[in-house]
């Protein structure tokens, strides 16, 4: 299945660990643990009480979907009606990595993953404390393991790239495994194959060309008019959100913004690229982070950022509004998302 035979496994310190919590899965308990895109609050995908216990600690809605987790030795044929020869050609160029296709759900899948569609988004992680998680789950399930698995924090709210951030959203009261920091740092590409034709849900490391590429054709982006789409996990308009009032904007923009906020005493952050920040990244009442000018290191700083942005005692959160290309598509999605949660987006 995979073209990645190289990947790290899980340290042999963890090996308790990961039985442990594979036992907690295989009782109907949730677990939290580490995937390379944010860490995710898994359940067994097959239980609809687990499941119904990951709506109820997020405060999910019950008709958004959420994603099956696969080991890379997982047959993802066992969840869906049938697999295209497309899905085949994208599993074995892009898992496992953060990379989610939406299929036809087979008819012994319960829909309490689906939101109560008739589809399925799987996925099969790279990060090897999560392919740990997921082989020994499996192995206690004759080989056919799933885990239904969202990002570990209350719904709407930023996803969570260490183990800390998971704790802060749930304290106690969620088992957590730790696999330090998500590299990638945004949530998995979804892409529909449902519908007979290629159709990207939700952008991500995996990019539109990447797709391209190897089915030979482009999939359709999403641009609001895909009225037939399946519900996928992120797609809702806000999401991703901080607790501080979010504003994005081009930096023309966002100036006079904060020169009113420094006539008014007001404390505020600037996130731009240093590069475009000028005099604004010293100004006195002005929290500024200079953002990495690469898109990739964007996205793995994100969620982080807008954590520490929450806790950096600021009246507001203004972010330069960046290039509007491919390579920034997935981050500008997560942002505008975030910024919409406030209504404050050009």
């Amino acid at each position: 299945m995979s073209k990645h035979p190289n990947l790290p496994v899980a340290p042999e310190a963890m090996r308790e660990q990961i039985e442990h919590a594979a036992a907690l899965l295989d009782a109907g308990e949730l677990v939290a643990f580490p995937t390379e895109t944010v860490y995710g609050l898994g359940g067994d995908a097959e239980n609809p009480e687990a499941v119904a216990r990951i709506y109820a600690a997020k405060g999910r809605p019950a008709n958004h979907p959420v994603i099956v987790h696969l080991a890379p030795h997982g047959d993802p044929n066992y969840w869906v009606e049938y697999l295209p020869a497309d899905a085949q050609k994208l599993i074995d160029a892009f898992w496992p990595g953060p990379l989610t296709l939406i299929l036809k759900r087979a008819a012994h899948i319960p829909a309490a993953v689906s939101g109560g569609q008739d589809s399925v988004g799987l996925r099969c992680p790279s990060h090897p404390v999560a392919q740990a998680l997921l082989g020994a789950f499996s192995a206690l399930r004759g080989g056919h393991g799933g885990v239904a698995a969202p990002s570990a924090n209350r719904f709407g709210h930023v996803s969570p790239t260490t183990a800390q951030h998971v704790r802060d959203e749930f304290g106690v009261a969620i088992h957590v495994l730790d696999g330090g920091s998500s590299d990638v740092g945004i949530e998995s590409t979804i892409l529909d194959l449902s519908r007979g034709f290629p159709a990207l849900l939700r952008p991500g490391r995996v990019t539109p060309q990447d797709l391209a590429d190897v089915l030979g054709v482009a999939p359709r982006l999403p641009d609001g008019s895909d009225a037939t789409a399946p519900r996928a996990s992120g797609t809702l308009k806000a999401h991703y959100a901080p607790r501080t009032p979010l504003a994005l904007l081009p930096f023309e923009a966002l100036e006079p913004i904060l020169a009113a906020a420094r006539d008014a005493g007001e404390r505020v952050a600037l996130v731009a690229r240093q590069s475009r920040a000028g005099g604004w990244a010293g100004a006195e009442g002005v929290h500024f982070v200079a953002a990495p000018e690469d898109p990739h290191a964007y996205a793995r700083e994100l969620y982080g950022l807008l954590r520490a942005l929450d806790r950096a005692e600021v009246a507001r959160i203004l972010i330069e509004k960046l290039p509007d290309t491919i390579e920034w598509i997935a981050v500008n999605d997560r942002l505008g998302r975030a910024a919409a949660a406030f209504g404050a987006q050009d």
